[in-house]
């Protein structure tokens, strides 16, 4: 029985490190989406003088995203993260307030066009 259950510590270990090469590269791709989420914050702070919301959240998102990959690749978690588990909610900004643009008005709806 011991070396059943050898064998399948031994199977269970090559899977995980097949999981962990998968979650490396797609570490690596998410590493240069957050940088580009990082210029185009910049670049938007610079043109409205406010960070935009969703990419706030976006950003906000995609860094706990890397942290649960960091955190299964290290031991420190068993969980493998998105899409075994949920995607990450981002939490409220703790810097600046983002910019908003208010709704635009529409018409309403059982009013007949004027000719």
């Amino acid at each position: 029985m011991s070396d059943g259950n050898q064998e399948l510590q031994r199977e269970s270990i090559l899977l995980r490190i097949l999981w962990m090469v998968i979650f490396t590269i797609v570490w690596q791709l998410a590493e240069i989406l957050l940088g580009l989420v990082v210029l185009l914050q910049l670049g938007y702070r610079l043109f409205y003088g406010a960070p935009n919301a969703g990419l706030l959240g976006f950003g906000d998102s995609l860094s706990q995203y890397l942290t649960q990959i960091g955190r299964f690749g290290t031991f420190n978690s068993d969980e493998k993260p998105w899409p075994f588990a949920d995607w990450p909610t981002p939490q409220a900004p703790q810097g600046e307030t983002p910019h908003s643009i208010p709704p635009a008005a529409h018409p309403v709806r059982d009013e007949e066009p004027k000719l």
